[in-house]
């Protein structure tokens, strides 16, 4: 069984990421860090000990990348929707066996894992090949090596209380979702097009949902 353990916020600058969270959130992100070789740097929110959001910018102080920047970033339809406004772009869901889901499904559908650090933390990826992961409603897979992101991240008090993901093959999408272990924690709802939508609250009782446009 896999469970959700971020949801990504895509934004053409990490600044306007920050202010478009705080917008509908009321609380502004913590520095997150940079991802070397990926091109990319991020801000993270903390919701409880094991889930959190980050918004994921290019990083402009590296380098172009020798592959696509994660989450189809280098996306031009993509890049232009995110100068105009932040939004919801994919989650990544926490397996405790990456090797094995990724060797059943095989890395023309679930990717290569690849190892990644920063600091303290440890963790390996795969990222289903881009164009193949249904607008993103298909998650990467994450297996944190020891202490998970969550964990050390100030508790923002928000929860996520449920996602929908939205496309117009279900056949096709249920059949992905549930491979990777998430048919209880993802709602899937058929739609003309794919969309992404989180539902959260916080602990004093206000509500908020942020989605993909």
């Amino acid at each position: 069984m896999a469970e959700i353990d971020h949801l990504v916020i895509g934004a053409a600058t990490l600044e306007a990421g920050a202010a478009w969270l705080e917008r509908h959130l009321g609380l502004r992100p913590i520095p997150g860090g940079a991802h070397p070789g990926v091109g990319t740097h991020n801000m993270l929110l903390g919701l409880g000990p094991d889930q959190y959001i980050e918004i994921i910018a290019p990083d402009p102080a590296q380098a172009t990348p020798a592959y696509p920047r994660p989450f189809d970033l280098d996306d031009p339809a993509l890049k232009l929707a995110l100068e105009a406004e932040p939004q919801l772009i994919a989650y990544v869901a926490a397996t405790p066996a990456i090797e094995a889901v990724v060797a059943r499904l095989g890395a023309s559908h679930a990717g290569e894992v690849r190892a990644m650090r920063r600091g303290a933390l440890s963790w390996r990826m795969a990222f289903p090949p881009q164009r193949q992961d249904m607008g993103n409603l298909i998650p990467p897979l994450i297996q944190w090596d020891g202490a998970r992101a969550a964990a050390q991240i100030p508790d923002s008090g928000w929860r996520l209380t449920g996602l929908e993901a939205q496309h117009p093959d279900m056949d096709a999408l249920r059949q992905a979702i549930a491979a990777r272990g998430l048919a209880e924690a993802v709602k899937l709802r058929e739609s003309p097009n794919a969309r992404l939508i989180a539902h959260l609250r916080h602990q004093d009782g206000r509500e908020a949902v942020i989605a993909s446009s």
